[in-house]
């Protein structure tokens, strides 16, 4: 783990599969720390998606970083890599053994995208989650009460986080390169 501040957890890991068990564990045991014991399947399904894609996809190395940050209004689990080729979203048939990750991904998650890596090569593909204003001790003190998806206009991300150029409303499973650490206004599910 290389840094946990309050509501912050960032682990450099080479995405073999021992290794995304282990971080599935760890991002449960924050998640249950947090309180927020009603995102972990959710959450281990999406950063299991996306370590399999660093591990079957990217390019030179399979290093990359899994950061989780908990805001008084979401949850965004990112994964970073040196590769800059953005994922895909697949149609896969029935019986295709792969394919289906990024679409799991826009199920179960509020928003989605990819973002370029701010002063490295690479890119960060991340997901946020709905969070209660409940979490627990380790989270960040709460603000103003979060405003659902459903009641922003066109789905976006709240006012307050900059949306760095993705227009409202942007249709699910659209990605946008933005700012780093900020959750883009793309991928935003229809209310």
């Amino acid at each position: 783990m290389i840094s946990k501040p309050r509501g912050h957890c960032a682990v450099e890991l080479q995405a073999l599969p021992p290794r995304i068990g282990h971080v599935r564990r760890i991002l449960s045991a924050h998640l249950r720390y947090w309180r927020l014991d009603a995102l972990i399947d959710a959450a281990a399904l999406g950063v299991t998606e996306l370590l399999s894609n660093v591990h079957r996809h990217a390019r030179p190395d399979k290093n990359c970083t899994v950061e989780i940050v908990l805001l008084p209004d979401r949850l965004t689990v990112s994964v970073q890599d040196s590769d800059p080729r953005p994922p895909h979203v697949r149609s896969a048939g029935p019986s295709a053994a792969c394919g289906r990750g990024l679409s799991l991904i826009a199920s179960v998650s509020q928003s989605w995208g990819v973002r370029e890596r701010e002063g490295e090569r690479g890119k960060a593909v991340w997901f946020s989650l709905s969070a209660p204003v409940t979490a627990g001790p380790g989270a960040p003190p709460s603000a103003a009460p979060p405003v659902a998806a459903e009641e922003r206009p066109g789905g976006t991300a709240p006012a307050s986080v900059p949306s760095s150029g993705a227009a409202a409303g942007t249709p699910r499973g659209a990605h946008t390169p933005v700012a780093p650490r900020e959750p883009a206004a793309t991928g935003a599910r229809p209310g």
